[in-house]
């Protein structure tokens, strides 16, 4: 039986996220708008002010101290009050896993009432001032931020189960499979071909199709979740090296270079590090 948590987890780590646009407003104007189709995702943390939000015909009344999300490609249109129009934080983005986004099949508004809105403010302040500076690091702490400000937004609002919407489809289903699969299977030999064979598809279509998933071709991923059981064994358990290289499929010496090129470090010296 497939394993959705599991799944779940596996596509997760696969998220690639882009802000695009970051900003603090209380203009007026700025707000409304009428049955836009966005391409990309609105996330907001409403200061103050009142207005209404209408998402795919159902309307909405954010209030202050709440985080909403709205996803790209549903119909919007938003009004606010003019003589007490929101302020609010807010960013634009794209959230990918592999090349599916990842509100793709949303059609809702994701709304939230997070327990401490001060520390909202704060993340969402920093994330603005951040995008202003348009450097590596700023880079580095938006994504941080986003990332926060995210897991607050979905977490206060009782939406953990929002990649349910994500793996719902048939294609998905499928890869819930072959990742499973491909678990159970680490310490054994395994090639493309048998991958392929268990969503029935040519290795020549399976390869782009597991990619558009995961972000990188199956053989490649195989080897990833190896390494990865690797450092687990070296780190926590007193199996041998050559146990571990065993547990994980390899030849002695093919894991030992393999390991060097993925780590930059002998599996002994990653064990003697992490003791």
């Amino acid at each position: 039986m497939n394993n959705p948590f599991g799944l779940t987890n596996h596509l997760i780590e696969n998220l690639n996220v882009t802000v695009t646009h970051a900003q603090l407003s209380s203009k007026y104007p700025g707000w409304n708008r009428t049955l836009e189709t966005p391409s990309f995702n609105r996330f907001y943390f409403i200061d103050s002010g009142e207005g209404s939000v209408t998402l795919n015909g159902i309307t909405h009344y954010p209030k202050p101290n709440q985080l909403m999300i709205m996803p790209a490609g549903t119909t919007q249109t938003t009004d606010t009050s003019l003589d007490n129009p929101y302020t609010r934080y807010y960013c634009h983005f794209d959230a990918r896993i592999g090349e599916w986004p990842l509100f793709h099949s949303a059609n809702k508004l994701y709304i939230s009432e997070p327990p401490d809105p001060d520390s909202v403010r704060t993340i969402f302040s920093d994330m603005i001032q951040q995008f202003r500076n348009k450097d590596i690091l700023s880079t580095l702490r938006i994504q941080a931020s986003f990332l926060n400000l995210l897991a607050l937004c979905l977490e206060s609002g009782g939406y953990t189960d929002f990649m349910e919407e994500f793996i719902q489809t048939s294609e998905q289903s499928n890869l819930a499979h072959v990742l499973q699969y491909i678990d159970e299977r680490l310490g054994d030999p395994m090639n493309v071909e048998e991958l392929a064979e268990l969503v029935h598809l040519h290795p020549n279509y399976f390869i782009p199709y597991f990619k558009k998933f995961m972000g990188v071709p199956p053989m490649q991923y195989v080897q990833l979740k190896r390494m990865e059981l690797a450092k687990r064994l070296l780190s926590y358990s007193i199996s041998g090296i050559s146990d571990i290289a065993d547990q994980v499929g390899m030849e002695l010496a093919h894991f030992s270079k393999y390991f060097k090129k993925n780590t930059g470090v002998s599996p002994s010296s990653y064990r003697n590090s992490t003791k």
